[in-house]
């Protein structure tokens, strides 16, 4: 575990909320000097605290949908293990691909513009793979929930916890080649210097400026964030799933959660659970405190719960990979 003081994660707190601030802006609301603040970021990546930045990104104001794939394994060897993780990294389409510890073996996430596209990637899916799948599920990803890391502080003062929200549903705004190419950058590294950014997009770095405010503007990027080895911290980040026996405690139990220092994020899909919460904890046990105090403080209302612990991300990218 790697020894951070109260001012480093006052940075990373900073930086998770919008890592595009300069480390003078930084260096204003954690009391450091801006050569100091860069050389704690420094640091801090050096030691592999942190990973990279990233952008969140709305697809869904693009045009997609998202679909979910549960799959459990059968007959696998670890060759063809490694050769359905390829498969699904290097689909273009795919927001996440995840190794889990749970009720399933591998989680999937993919962007489509209709059902039908899905469908012709799943069939060339099953095609190759349909023998190695013992069990596979779907659900549509409706809108997530995303808190702010008050993990990383023992006290916040705003009490509003809630960052952003993404959501389906609604008009997709129309944007234009330039405009995609600077998502597609950020989404890999959202705190690339504006004149490097320019000078990648061929653009004047005002017009790069503008464009990123008006993304800003119609919900495209949602935040710049920072993405945190929580191990070194101390921490685990664990997928609480909640199933309901009475649907109508679910604002209840949210509500609940929601204003929880370790309540990282709701995500809500059809078809799966009623509630997947992302949970920052120190260990299973503390996640078993919490879940055992769920079911006392809501006997009548949840049918069952289960967690998933996160084996490995083998590709967690917010943006659609396209070719120019």
């Amino acid at each position: 575990m790697t020894k951070l003081d109260l001012k480093d994660r006052k940075i990373l707190y900073e930086l998770d909320l919008n890592c595009r601030q300069s480390n003078t802006q930084i260096g204003k609301k954690v009391g450091l000097k801006k050569d100091v603040v860069a050389y704690r970021i420094k640091r801090m990546q050096e030691e592999g605290v942190i990973r990279k930045f990233w952008a969140a990104i709305n697809t869904f104001k693009l045009g997609y949908n998202v679909f979910r794939l549960y799959i459990n394994f059968q007959y696998v060897s670890s060759d063809i293990k490694k050769e359905i993780i390829q498969h699904f990294v290097d689909y273009k389409n795919v927001w996440a691909v995840i190794s889990v510890k749970a009720e399933i073996d591998f989680d999937v996430i993919i962007w489509v513009r209709d059902i039908y596209e899905f469908y012709l990637f799943w069939s060339k899916t099953l095609d190759k793979f349909e023998d190695y799948f013992a069990k596979c599920t779907f659900s549509m990803y409706v809108e997530a929930f995303n808190y702010k890391s008050s993990c990383l502080l023992d006290e916040i003062e705003n009490s509003e916890r809630l960052m952003y929200r993404t959501t389906c549903g609604g008009k997709p705004v129309e944007i234009d080649e330039i405009d995609y190419k600077i998502l597609n950058e950020i989404a890999i590294n959202a705190r690339i210097p504006l004149i490097e950014l320019a000078e990648k997009i061929g653009c004047s770095s005002q017009s790069v400026n503008y464009r990123i405010k008006n993304l800003i503007k119609h919900g495209i990027i949602e935040a710049f964030r920072v993405n945190v080895d929580l191990p070194k911290l101390g921490l685990h980040k664990y997928k609480l799933e909640i199933f309901l026996k009475d649907h109508k405690q679910r604002k209840a139990i949210w509500d609940y959660l929601k204003v929880k220092p370790y309540c990282d994020t709701l995500n809500v899909s059809v078809g799966w659970c009623d509630l997947e919460f992302e949970i920052i904890v120190e260990n299973v046990d503390q996640l078993g405190k919490i879940m055992d105090e769920l079911y006392s403080k809501f006997p009548n209302a949840i049918k069952k719960q289960t967690f998933w612990i996160i084996d490995e991300y083998h590709k967690e990218r917010w943006l659609p990979e396209v070719d120019f």
